[in-house]
């Protein structure tokens, strides 16, 4: 067997196995996800959320999905139905394909590349055509301007996500996840991880993730009553399913990346307890707590002031924080606190 995977074929036949592994993954996932979503709205209102189709309301997520699927797709008279089809595809494929370089323990990773970062970061920028195809495809002004707004608003907020992680490789000397992972060991558990001496950015962080996602407070491109689901408004069926199946995929992701940059990834939290995928996968589910919790207690901002926080205010802050880190770490303050490379990991 062992002989059989060193040719060439048997090691593609490995690649696609392990491809279709994170693709079940990261799709299983996605019902549960949907489910927790508004099951922990249903408690913030004080209601009892999906519990009709199937034990506790565990496969209300498959009959949505299904009905999705069988549905009639609509299509504008005027749209132009290439690009119509392809925007909701290409949102999709987009958001799956960022998970080739998410490590869920020592040495799981589909593809181990020393530029990981800049491939997640190639790839979301790349989202937002998506967005703006499936706008400006549908031949209604309504999509149009959310697809404008939406895309104003994702490339943002990537600024200021951008600059944040610069911080944590300036402290690793790495772009590698897998690197950024093991700079965090250390004796102390849960205090050698980046979320210490990278505290006021991990506020920053989830808050741009929130923006760059379409989430509450910051969902104003989708917001149902306001912009009449902006740029997806002319989507029903199946095309409307990939939409927010791709949207909810890069929340998961920005849940990984999350874990990975600042929490350890699958690092114990408390030393002495094996290091594991399953601290991974918690951590990624607690993130995605805070996001669904988020859009349950926290009012939408406008759209005025969307634009102002991440131009003014994060941007700045991000910048002036990569200044401050390269300085810390350059003359390792605190025995290299900010510089783990010099601590062999």
């Amino acid at each position: 067997m062992a002989e059989f995977l060193a040719t060439p074929l048997g090691t593609a036949l490995l690649i696609v196995v392990q491809a279709l592994g994170i693709i079940a993954f990261v799709m299983i996932s996605l019902l549960f996800l949907v489910y927790g979503d508004r099951k922990i709205w249903a408690a913030v209102q004080m209601r009892r959320g999906p519990n009709v189709v199937g034990p506790w309301g565990l496969l209300q997520s498959v009959a949505d999905a299904l009905k999705y699927v069988v549905k009639e797709i609509v299509v504008p008279a005027g749209a132009d139905k290439f690009v119509y089809f392809l925007a909701p595809v290409l949102s999709f494929i987009l958001a799956m394909v960022a998970w080739a370089v998410i490590p869920f323990n020592e040495g799981w990773v589909l593809s181990d590349i020393n530029v990981a970062i800049l491939y997640v970061f190639a790839i979301s920028s790349l989202e937002v055509y998506g967005v703006i195809m499936g706008g400006w495809a549908s031949n209604s002004k309504y999509p149009f301007l959310g697809s404008l707004r939406s895309a104003a608003q994702m490339i943002s907020y990537e600024v200021s996500l951008g600059l944040i992680i610069i911080g944590v490789i300036l402290s690793t000397g790495s772009m590698n996840f897998s690197d950024i992972v093991n700079a965090q060991k250390g004796s102390f558990g849960l205090f050698n991880w980046y979320w210490l001496p990278h505290l006021p950015m991990v506020a920053l962080f989830f808050i741009s993730a929130l923006a760059e996602t379409n989430r509450p407070p910051f969902d104003l491109p989708e917001a149902e009553s306001e912009l009449v689901a902006g740029f997806q408004v002319e989507y029903s069926s199946t095309p409307f399913l990939l939409f927010m199946a791709g949207e909810y995929i890069a929340i998961f992701l920005m849940c990984a990346l999350m874990s990975l940059l600042f929490f350890g990834g699958w690092l114990s939290p408390i030393p002495g307890i094996p290091d594991s995928v399953l601290w991974m996968v918690a951590k990624m589910a607690f993130f995605f707590f805070l996001f669904a919790m988020v859009k349950a207690i926290v009012p939408r901002y406008r759209y005025d002031q969307l634009m102002r926080i991440g131009w003014k205010v994060f941007l700045p802050l991000s910048l002036g924080w990569v200044v401050l880190v390269a300085f810390l770490a350059k003359f390792e303050v605190l025995g290299g606190f900010w510089a783990r490379w010099t601590m062999g990991g």
